[in-house]
């Protein structure tokens, strides 16, 4: 096997469960967990009703580069999401199976191993760019997200002689796990340090559409690409899912878009990857590009929510409002995140993700998601106003 293999850290899912291994919690309690950023609003119904309409469709092989229909789809609602002169379907496009998979496919297919090869990521991050780096033969380099630089990436710490190393820098934004939103003009500040050093700018978009405030739609790449006049998107590619726009993570849908240069070796790639869209799956994700009211409606949920939740944790955790996604990132009492979500699911039966499983050590030797605790209020909104009562409770008997 790959020894490569070894490097590959556990999935943080896997820690929490060592974690909680042992603990009883309170039997007369339902379990809630606020772990996995998993939708748990209904999907989209007309992309569903579109994929059964299809369902016949799939006794056919898909091709690679996906219908011409789904990419006009796709180019036409990053046009329109963007404020983009356009979109070239043919050539700036590829349909994928989701975030995951492309981000993973695109690290493998993009690194040159034959010199130096860095990854920049933010740290706490995604644990998918470290996992593509480690087995693509590169070296991860952490950019600490920390409170004092707006929970975004540093890059102003990174000297010279480290990008001239520097192959591929992912950006999330918004931010898993901080929710924080890369402005604009710190886009710009990458790509010209992409220009200078000649490396790739991969900008994770997928929670882009859960927002709080709905007349600020967070940028993206391709928008400070084309703000710029660089409608050739050169080094430039974002990554798009319907998981939680339309709230359908079972459908494996999202698509690449940006720099027709980097598009068509990564389409080579995935020729051979075999992983193309089956068509039924093509054309439910047609009918979910193209529909806005649901996503309106997504939205309005999410911010339901984080008014109730908001409300009844500040009194006792300390937290950014995030600007958009679906997390809360608490520092904890005590400053022991692991300690703090053992106790809680053994008190309370609520399930959080300790910070530090999403981080690494740095320079410094602190690893930035120490002392806080991921909150996925996926759920629906009685169930994690329920979580959010436990979890204050909790607090104030510990204290």
């Amino acid at each position: 096997m790959n020894p490569d293999l070894d490097a590959l850290k556990p999935y943080p899912f896997e820690k929490l469960a060592a974690l909680k291994s042992g603990v009883t919690p309170p039997a007369g309690l339902a379990h809630i967990p606020l772990t996995i950023g998993e939708p748990q609003h209904a999907p989209f119904a007309a992309a569903l009703e579109t994929l059964q309409a299809h369902q016949q469709e799939f006794a056919r092989y898909p091709a690679t580069a996906g219908m011409h229909e789904l990419r006009m789809a796709i180019a036409g609602w990053a046009t329109r999401r963007f404020g983009l002169e356009g979109l070239d379907s043919e050539r700036q496009v590829l349909p994928v199976n989701g975030t995951r998979e492309a981000i993973f496919a695109f690290v493998q297919a993009a690194l040159d191993r034959t010199r130096p090869a860095r990854v920049a990521m933010p740290n706490p991050f995604y644990q998918i760019y470290e996992g593509a780096t480690l087995l693509a033969g590169g070296q991860p380099l952490y950019l600490d997200c920390r409170a004092e630089n707006g929970f975004r990436p540093d890059v102003d710490a990174v000297p010279a002689d480290v990008w001239r190393e520097v192959q591929i820098a992912f950006l999330c934004s918004p931010g898993n796990p901080t929710g924080a939103v890369t402005p604009r003009a710190e886009f710009e500040k990458l790509i010209a340090l992409a220009d200078e050093f000649d490396f790739i700018i991969a900008s994770d978009e997928c929670y882009s559409e859960l927002y709080l405030d709905e007349s600020a739609p967070p940028p993206g790449l391709l928008e400070a690409c084309a703000a710029l006049g660089r409608h050739d998107y050169r080094r430039c590619l974002v990554f798009h899912s319907l998981s939680k726009r339309s709230n359908l993570p079972g459908l494996r849908s999202g698509f690449v878009a940006g720099d027709a240069a980097l598009i068509a070796p990564f389409k080579r790639y995935r020729t051979y990857h075999g992983c193309a869209m089956s068509l039924p799956l093509q054309h439910a994700s047609i009918t979910a590009w193209s529909d806005e009211c649901h996503v309106r409606a997504n939205r309005d949920a999410y911010r339901d929510k984080f008014a109730a939740v908001t409300d009844i944790l500040a009194p006792v955790l300390e937290f950014p409002m995030p600007e958009a996604s679906f997390y809360l990132w608490p520092s904890v009492p005590g400053a022991d995140d692991e300690a703090f979500a053992r106790a809680l699911f053994a008190g309370e039966h609520v399930s959080v993700l300790p910070g530090t499983y999403m981080g690494r050590e740095s320079h410094d030797g602190i690893n930035p998601g120490r002392g806080r605790v991921r909150l996925a209020l996926v759920a629906e909104l009685e169930a994690t106003v329920e979580a959010a009562h436990r979890i204050r409770r909790f607090i104030e008997r510990s204290s």
